[in-house]
């Protein structure tokens, strides 16, 4: 119970006027929200509110000389300190906070601007260490009291902080912006290739895609930073040129004092501050320019650049370089002979560090030897195949590859989301690899180490399908559909839509490998469902019937008999999605038999509205074929004399069973014409047997029983199946 909310819940003015034990409960009530509230407070959390509040107190109020100095000190020593963590990182994001930072450094030294100008207006005229010790010391001393001299060397540093590093640093600051903000979409297709690709998991991904969004954020804040910058840089000329003038006029026009006394004292006081002010403004920009021109990697600026400069062949060329110069008549040869010695110095002792880093220890020499002698065959050493695979020809690489347009990734995932959601199970990720010893336009689609599909793509063209009926002839180079084994012409992108005027069935080439791809999945769904994914669909289920996976698994079936059963139904082109109703199926015909076969015979039944669904037509009719009744009865008398004999598989009669599969490819043929799905109504008794020999001699023809078929399904028979022998004439 949180006490902090209940005060705010009570709002009946007779809870506060009630006795004395109601007020003493509100007031521990109370003191116990203050305390849960303190309990939770952060006192860093004022840190920016207290800054914020002494920029706005320096703009307004008039701070004394000692006070000027400590900010103009803690200003150069923050300066110094953002600086030295530019360098010190190792990428961008790692100093994610700077453009915030910068905002404030730089307005606390506009704000210190304001602070020493009002001072020297103010108080100019009473001597150089009027306005702080701090500015008297860059005005003096820094600059040997010659105003001239100061104003010289301030003109030189805002040359460099504006013209130079600050102009630099917002191109570069512009650039990135620019093109982190294009990456982006091919970055975050290049993590989702790696996630469907099992190279990455969820997790990492997500971490990944937090990852980039905070580049672009922190790249785009940059682009604006880089605005602060410049901006500074010519605010700080703008404010010492009116500090020179007010200073004038205020001395010479209110405290009596002749030009040249004037010019001398406001002078100094006005470059001095414009120095004090300048430095860390320049110190800001150079940081800026250090974090945008950074390059990723796992070192810091300083280790990176001591290990690229540390060049043993440059500094060599560099020495003679320099004992060359140092020969030229009227050189100081002197410092030119000193330098060239210290950069070949340099050189031996970079060559002879890198030369005992690449001399091995004696372990690691030992090491080297056990390596190279041939070492026993391990466990490790076998690869597990991998469930769904791809392998692609190099030829093919484009389409994978996110950077030069590919989608095949995309389109892969597309495949998995969208079977996964028919069937009812988690489809396992598919592995694309670049196979060299296949064509560099082919493709093999392997499932569990076994190629179960191959063909052909051509990067940058396209395929029109001929669907059966086309009005014209097409230019290219005849193919076959991969999927189907339809008649196809690999066409140029330009003829798409003349193509498609024609009747063609336009597509890409990562379109076509998708789809062959979800044929391959579809047809082999049994093969991909193991005990693991049907012990994750338990474990669904059981998060929401619990009681009713505990009565199945395992006392009444095994893991393994179910598993056998869901195959069997996505054998049949049955979704599992509904596993409620077939766990509670099995759980009350489970006492009858365990045979995987006899069990999916008893769960379709009860699937059959679902098994419907993508049957029947618009008008919710089922257009179906049936056996001719003679026939379906000599497949009975065929079933019967083959059940006496155990363990001995279904035989038939040669011309019996040629005839019977010419007749259903006939009838599946003149049904599609029709544009109808090609459905078979046999008796329950036959109809697991005929399924699996029509699974693979007649595409396309699903096989439902009498009992699968609900009482309020409107039926219409279209074709009867007729298997009687051709009379001789």
């Amino acid at each position: 119970m949180d006490f902090a909310l209940i005060p705010l819940q009570i709002h009946d003015q007779h809870c506060y006027q009630g006795s004395e034990p109601t007020r003493t409960f509100m007031s521990t009530l109370a003191l116990s929200s203050i305390r849960h509230h303190m309990s939770k407070f952060n006192y860093t959390d004022l840190s920016i509110p207290a800054l914020v509040l002494l920029i706005m107190g320096m703009l307004v109020l008039p701070l004394p000389p000692f006070l000027l100095d400590v900010l103009f000190t803690f200003n150069i020593t923050s300066s110094v300190l953002i600086i030295m963590i530019a360098i010190g990182t190792r990428k961008p994001l790692e100093f994610s906070s700077f453009p915030s930072v910068l905002l404030f450094a730089t307005m606390l030294r506009l704000a210190l601007n304001v602070a020493s100008t009002r001072i020297i207006l103010v108080n100019g005229h009473e001597g150089h260490e009027s306005a702080g010790k701090v500015v008297a010391a860059f005005g003096e001393f820094v600059i040997s009291g010659n105003y001239v001299v100061g104003f010289i060397i301030f003109s030189i540093l805002m040359i460099v902080n504006f013209v130079v590093v600050t102009k630099g640093a917002g191109r570069v600051s512009e650039v990135n912006a620019r093109f982190t903000l294009d990456s982006m979409p091919g970055k975050q297709m290049a993590i989702d290739a790696d996630l469907n690709a099992g190279v990455i998991d969820q997790d990492t991904a997500k971490q990944r895609r937090a990852e980039l969004a905070q580049e672009s954020d922190f790249f785009g804040s940059m682009d604006g930073a880089s605005k602060f910058v410049s901006g500074d840089a010519i605010a700080g000329l703008l404010i010492l040129i009116i500090n020179l003038v007010g200073g004038l006029a205020v001395g010479i026009g209110q405290h009596g004092l002749s030009l040249s006394e004037a010019g001398r004292i406001y002078s100094l006081l006005t470059i001095g501050d414009g120095l004090v002010a300048q430095i860390p403004s320049l110190l800001l920009s150079l940081a800026t320019a250090i974090v945008v021109t950074r390059v990723t990697t796992s070192e810091s600026m300083t280790e990176q650049a001591g290990n690229q400069l540390g060049n043993p062949s440059a500094l060599f060329v560099t020495s003679s370089i320099i004992a060359i110069l140092g020969l030229v008549p009227g050189m100081p040869h002197l410092v030119f002979v000193t330098l060239a010695a210290g950069a070949a110095g340099l050189g031996f002792i970079v060559l002879r560090k890198q030369a005992g880093l690449n001399v091995p220890s004696a372990a690691e020499t030992a090491a080297s030897i056990a390596l190279e002698q041939p070492k026993d065959l391990e466990w490790e050493d076998l690869d597990q195949v991998d469930l769904v695979g791809l392998e692609i020809g190099y030829g093919l690489i484009p389409l994978v590859n996110p950077e030069t347009g590919g989608q095949l990734m995309t389109r892969v995932k597309g495949v998995r989301k969208k079977l996964s959601a028919e069937l009812g199970f988690l489809i396992q990720p598919v592995r694309i690899r670049d196979a060299l010893s296949i064509d560099p336009d082919s493709y093999h689609i392997v499932l569990k180490g076994v190629i179960r599909g191959r063909g052909k793509v051509k990067v940058g063209k396209e395929l029109a399908i001929n669907p059966g009926q086309v009005y014209g002839v097409l230019e290219g180079t005849p193919t076959q559909e991969p999927a189907f084994g339809l008649e196809a012409v690999w066409i140029e992108p330009s003829q798409r839509d003349h193509a498609r005027t024609l009747g063609y069935t336009v597509v890409d080439a990562t379109t076509a490998v998708a789809t062959h791809l979800n044929k391959i999945l579809r047809d082999n769904a049994s093969d991909l469902l193991s005990h693991d994914e049907v012990q994750q669909l338990l474990d669904k289920l059981s998060s929401k019937s619990p009681k009713l996976v505990e009565d199945l698994i395992p006392g009444k079936l095994s893991l393994g008999v179910l598993t056998r059963t869901l195959q069997n139904l996505l054998s049949d082109s049955v979704s599992i999605r509904d596993m409620r109703t077939i766990v509670e199926t099995l759980s009350e015909v489970s006492a009858r038999t365990q045979d995987p076969e006899q069990l999916t015979s008893l769960v379709r039944p009860r699937l059959g509205r679902m098994i419907m669904q993508g049957l029947v037509d618009e008008k919710n009719i089922l257009s179906v074929m049936t056996l001719d009744p003679a026939l379906e009865q000599i497949l009975h008398n065929v079933l019967q004399q083959n059940a006496n004999v155990p363990g001995q598989s279904i035989v038939m009669e040669p011309g019996l069973a040629e005839r019977l599969f010419g007749a259903l490819r006939e009838g599946t043929k003149a049904v599609e014409n029709l544009g109808q799905s090609a459905v078979l109504v046999v008796s329950p008794a036959i109809r697991p047997w005929l399924s699996k020999a029509v699974r693979y001699r007649v595409n396309e023809l699903m096989i439902l029983s009498y009992s699968e078929i609900p009482d309020d399904q409107a039926v219409k028979v279209i074709h009867t199946v007729h298997a009687e022998p051709k009379s001789k004439s």
